[in-house]
């Protein structure tokens, strides 16, 4: 479900435009913070190579709790080395002082170029117009995240008697891989439930595995994937660990389809289930494999009921199956049954199907209990013309 309400109790946004983005007045430099100190949770990229803010953030989500989170567009502060970390450390500290915190209560997160350094005078000029600037609406912050999004990503969830809001930023160099202390996809959860980290922590690491790390546009993991979870207590409930569970997931469903959705040059998004191998995890395999396969992707953009690429990427993703129990549907229309096609007529009806904005596609490689879903989107023209100047 998509945002209704931009706010949430125990929480504070802003979004303004600081002129690290090369578009004039484009929006760039968001922040959040709490009214009290927030429990906190986090995910980050299991890159080797890590922005300097994902450094930072990681180190400081130890303490379990939080006061704010600065983001920038524009600039991703990764491979800057000593001047990168000093950059954070330093805007991070500027925030602090503005808000009369400490400095190990921001929380920093970078999207944009990878390899300048953040501009520190930049953000800490605009410190005092972004201060003022906080109010209860999410979305200026939702915006001032964005680099090549089409549109802002909120979403909203009940758990119980607390709310659940997401903000999300994400349309390129989109395949999560985040999870415990270990474009770009920047992810914030917020709650007024009343919340210990633990509990946190185990809605949002459940949450990241059955979304963001089972989407994809392009196969590319981030150096800067973060997604961070608070928790302000404000509603003053504690609601059920399964509910906030549920929330967390239906959030970062939402948010997840929508970044895909998005993919750069991407026109539709196509919802991939691998059923019938032994475990899941061995479906979790198969399915990543079909989902980032370029020749499926392109096939997707044709709008190609191409059962062989898919056929050929589960055989090739290391996990045993007999190709001759291989059943396939594409829209809801069988194309392939015992390993066979079921010819062109039904080929002709699931390329309607693909037609649609969304659609499933199930893939059946037996009859053990194993399961994965993973969304993709297709890739096209657009997708080349983005990335191809993407820095000039």
């Amino acid at each position: 479900m998509f945002a209704r309400s931009l706010n949430i109790r125990g929480f504070r946004f802003a979004g303004i435009p600081a002129g690290i983005k090369k578009q004039a007045d484009a929006l760039d430099l968001g922040l959040v913070v709490a009214d009290q100190l927030a429990v906190v949770a986090g995910a980050f990229t299991r890159n080797l190579v890590r922005a300097a803010p994902v450094v930072v953030a990681e180190r400081r989500i130890r303490s379990g709790t939080a006061r704010a989170i600065l983001v920038n567009s524009g600039n991703a502060n990764a491979c800057t080395g000593e001047p990168g970390m000093t950059a954070t450390l330093e805007t991070t500290a500027a925030v602090a002082k503005a808000l009369g915190i400490e400095p190990d209560q921001v929380l920093p997160a970078s999207t944009g170029v990878i390899g300048a350094v953040l501009p520190t005078a930049r953000i800490i000029d605009a410190l005092p117009h972004l201060v003022r600037g906080l109010g209860e609406s999410a979305e200026p912050f939702s915006r001032a995240i964005m680099t090549t999004d089409r549109w802002p990503k909120l979403a909203t969830a009940r758990a119980g008697a607390a709310s659940v809001l997401g903000i999300a930023k994400g349309a390129g160099m989109i395949h999560p891989d985040v999870g415990p202390p270990q474009a770009t996809m920047l992810a914030f959860l917020f709650t007024d439930a009343l919340a210990d980290q633990a509990t946190l922590a185990d809605a949002l690491y459940g949450a990241c595995d059955a979304t963001f790390n089972a989407a994809t546009v392009d196969g590319d993991t981030s150096t800067n994937d973060t997604v961070l979870a608070l928790a302000s207590g404000a509603a003053g409930v504690a609601p059920a660990a399964t509910e906030l569970r549920w929330a967390f997931a239906r959030v970062g469903d939402a948010l997840a389809r929508s970044m895909v959705r998005d993919g750069e040059g991407a026109s539709h998004v196509a919802e991939l289930t691998v059923r019938g191998l032994a475990s899941d995890t061995d479906a979790r395999v198969v399915a990543k494999t079909v989902a980032t396969s370029l020749l499926v992707k392109t096939a997707l953009f044709g709008r190609d009921s191409n059962w062989g690429r898919i056929l050929a990427a589960a055989g090739r993703a290391g996990i045993p199956f007999d190709p001759s129990r291989a059943a396939l549907a594409i829209g809801g229309v069988p194309i392939l049954r015992d390993g066979l096609p079921l010819g062109a007529d039904a080929e002709s009806l699931a390329t309607a199907a693909m037609q649609n904005e969304t659609y499933p596609i199930e893939l059946v490689l037996g009859d053990g209990p194993g399961t994965a879903r993973y969304l993709t989107s297709d890739l096209g023209h657009g997708y080349v013309d983005v990335n191809a100047g993407y820095r000039t």
